[in-house]
């Protein structure tokens, strides 16, 4: 069987980042993917990648590099048309449309537009005409308009879709569980400040610096499908540095509206877990016909912009409403078995959360237990880039161990410029792409005794670099301790690792239900969620209906803010329970 555990398992890009204070600043970056299924195959198109992967089981990507594209417009879109595959990016400048028969032989006829878009998206409908969608803004809507298949020129005006209402809207609210990051007092005093120097921002971002000075929530991110005579159009919000950062849904009969918001929202949402985010993405129908959304993860520790992707099984019920399951979505999940049903649990449970780690050595404040805390923003750092320096986890007892991700991390790279290469980019984005070959070498070991250890993959002298590399054995390895020895690292660096991650199942029993469930309404977009249970995490689901739990959020604690509402809905939760051995459904509770 095929196995994927997000973030996917690919060799993401560094960016040489120029900051404001002009410094460079290193770190890698994909996001904003557009997945398309074209002859039987998968390709994705992420952000900043200059080139694209591809895959034929949804599971093994490879990567493919592309130099007549341009590599450095963000939130590239690509869309199959007929026999062609077409790709534009987003641009302050008049945006031009390529396309191609033959993705592998990087030749594309160009086509000109006549007009600038940020965050594209194109889209065929079934009678042959096209449209393109397009917007990112936190003060302005999300735009379509009519296009001429012949010379892509518009057809008719442009033609206002949705905009956002966080008054509504809960999902739409900026800050870490939408919660505002400023006091009242803090943004008078960020905006007045703003005025200040304004006269000396470019005015095609101008309206994106205020967005960050005062957190206004971004309505941007578009991708439209088309289901039984409905137009699904899917837009990202508040932004891609939160852990809130989803994509919503609005239905219509007509490409151009008028859009409705859809009754399940978020569609995406990933709040939870070890790696939070699920806003900007695309969704994608399979050979099978099964469909899947891919989105943009974030990290955001060494650059706002430090982000990664991922993939989850998604759906129509019978209802039509469009739905993504990310209830264990940084989890190993099987392709197979999620093809056949996407609400499927994990075959296999958490067994590293919170466990004893150690280490060759280390530095004060990333000591080795952060590779077990179960959250991509920490980690553990070695006190030297000598090849060597290990990590190891004890599970306290032995195990059946059949998954192991190898999260590596970046830790304030701070690089000159490569001689020969280029800043790239305007507007506050310049950056430098580096291209090269880089490697990420390492050995992972098991044992069952602490002394005497065995192989269980060495990539002591591969030339791949992934540094959210997943290691697989279906049929299980016994053992208490995983180790995790560091060979080379890109750039020469010092081994970070954030996660360390290991699945599997124990030999006793699931937890018991979560009790003494307490759900107090905060304001009409919030709840706060409380219980007790003897989980060693939980899962806290809710929707607007109660066989329609569409939205989770993963959690190791007891207690839980659930902003993501929408005024006026019913609201029903539920609370599963999972531990070493499997997961244990609560009881849904009207609220």
């Amino acid at each position: 069987m095929k196995y994927l555990s997000n973030p996917i398992n690919v060799c993401y890009k560094y960016q040489f980042n120029k900051t404001i204070s002009g410094e460079i600043s290193v770190s890698r970056e994909a996001a904003d993917p557009s997945m398309i299924n074209f002859n039987g195959r998968y390709y994705m198109f992420p952000s900043m990648t200059c080139g694209f992967f591809y895959s034929d089981d949804m599971a093994e990507w490879n990567f493919h590099p592309l130099k007549s594209l341009p590599a450095y417009d963000y939130a590239p879109d690509v869309r199959v048309v007929g026999e062609y595959v077409y790709f534009c990016a987003s641009s302050h400048e008049n945006c031009s449309f390529y396309r191609t028969k033959d993705l592998f032989s990087d030749k594309f006829e160009e086509i000109k537009s006549a007009f600038p878009f940020w965050d594209p998206n194109l889209f065929a409908d079934d009678d042959g005409r096209i449209y393109i969608y397009w917007g990112s803004s936190p003060t302005l809507p999300l735009y379509g308009i009519e296009l001429n298949p012949v010379d892509m020129k518009p057809i008719g005006e442009k033609k206002e879709l949705i905009a956002g209402n966080i008054k509504e809207i809960g999902y739409e609210r900026s800050g870490e569980d939408h919660i505002p990051p400023h006091s009242p007092e803090k943004m008078a005093e960020l905006i007045r400040a703003f005025e200040e120097s304004k006269d000396s921002i470019p005015e095609p971002i101008r309206d994106s610096a205020l967005a960050y000075v005062i957190s206004a929530p971004y309505i941007e991110g578009v991708w439209v499908n088309k289901h039984n005579g409905v137009y699904y159009l899917q837009y990202a919000t508040p932004g891609s540095g939160y852990n809130v950062y989803a994509d919503g849904v609005y239905v219509a009969h007509s490409p151009l509206g008028p859009y409705k918001l859809a009754k399940n929202n978020p569609y995406s949402y990933k709040p939870g877990g070890f790696m939070a985010g699920a806003g900007h993405g695309s969704t994608m129908e399979d050979n099978e016909g099964k469909l899947w959304h891919t989105a943009t993860m974030r990290i955001a520790k060494n650059h706002n912009f430090e982000r990664r992707v991922g993939i989850w099984p998604a759906g129509w019920d019978h209802d039509g409403e469009l739905f993504c399951n990310q209830r264990y979505g940084d989890w190993p999940i099987s392709v197979e078995q999620s093809k056949l049903d996407p609400w499927a649990n994990p075959k296999w449970m958490l067994l590293s959360y919170g466990k004893t780690a150690s280490a060759s050595s280390s530095i004060e404040g990333k000591m080795a237990a952060n590779a077990t805390d179960e959250n991509v923003q920490t980690w553990w750092r070695a006190s030297s880039n000598e090849p060597g320096e290990w990590i190891e986890v004890d599970l306290g007892n032995e195990y059946a161990v059949h998954a192991v991700q190898i999260n590596f991390a970046d830790d304030k790279l701070i690089l000159p410029l490569p001689g020969g290469a280029e800043l790239r980019g305007a507007h506050g984005q310049v950056r430098w792409i580096d291209e090269t070959q880089q490697t990420t070498r390492w050995k992972l070991e098991g044992s069952e005794d602490g002394d005497n250890y065995f192989v269980i993959e060495d990539k002591s002298e591969v030339n791949t670099d992934l540094p959210h590399d997943l290691v697989i054995n279906e049929e299980g390895i016994k053992a208490r301790y995983i180790r995790l020895t560091v060979v080379s690292l890109p750039y020469g660096q010092v081994a970070c690792v954030s996660g360390l991650r290991i699945f599997g199942l124990g030999g006793g029993h699931a937890p018991e239900k979560a009790v003494d469930i307490k759900v107090e309404r905060i304001s009409e977009l919030d709840l706060d969620v409380s219980w007790k249970g003897d989980g060693t995490g939980y899962v806290v689901e809710w929707g607007f209906e109660p066989n329609k739990l569409y939205h989770s959020y993963q959690v190791f604690g007891q207690n839980v803010r659930i902003g993501a509402l929408v005024k006026g809905q019913e609201t029903y939760v539920r609370i599963d329970s999972f531990n070493d051995n499997g997961i244990t459904e609560g009881d849904v509770i009207k609220v």
